[in-house]
């Protein structure tokens, strides 16, 4: 693991076997994308960002899991489903749905459909 995703996950030490779990798995299923760690997030891009990770506190820390991450995928339409915390329309046919994840047994087959739409969708961007 490179010092900037260390000192991004110094945040919270309890999330870093959660998170090498999910970039291990985001990274397998996306062998083209690369990862930028920022101050905030750790985004994940091939030519446009797809996916983020991050400390996000879209729950009540009574409704977070410890440890958690927030996993933040860009689709073209909102999610009907309840592991979707929040989501927003920032702007039109584009919609910001933020996961908040616990346990890698959360990295399941839904997760990486929702996952591959984001990809697919940020690669018709221009």
């Amino acid at each position: 693991m490179d010092a900037d995703t260390l000192l991004f996950l110094n945040e919270q030490p309890s999330a870093l076997g959660l998170y090498e779990a999910l970039e291990d798995w985001l990274l397998a299923a996306f062998p083209a994308a690369q990862k930028r760690v920022q101050k905030t997030q750790i985004t994940f891009f091939h030519r446009h960002v797809f996916a983020c990770v991050s400390f996000a506190r879209v729950r009540k820390k009574e409704e977070r899991p410890e440890p958690w991450l927030t996993f933040t995928l860009g689709l073209p339409a909102p999610l009907e489903s309840p592991r979707a915390a929040v989501q927003t329309e920032p702007y039109p046919g584009r919609w910001t749905v933020h996961v908040v994840l616990g346990d890698p047994a959360e990295l399941d087959e839904e997760l990486l459909a929702w996952t591959r739409l984001a990809y697919d969708f940020s690669e018709r961007k221009r």
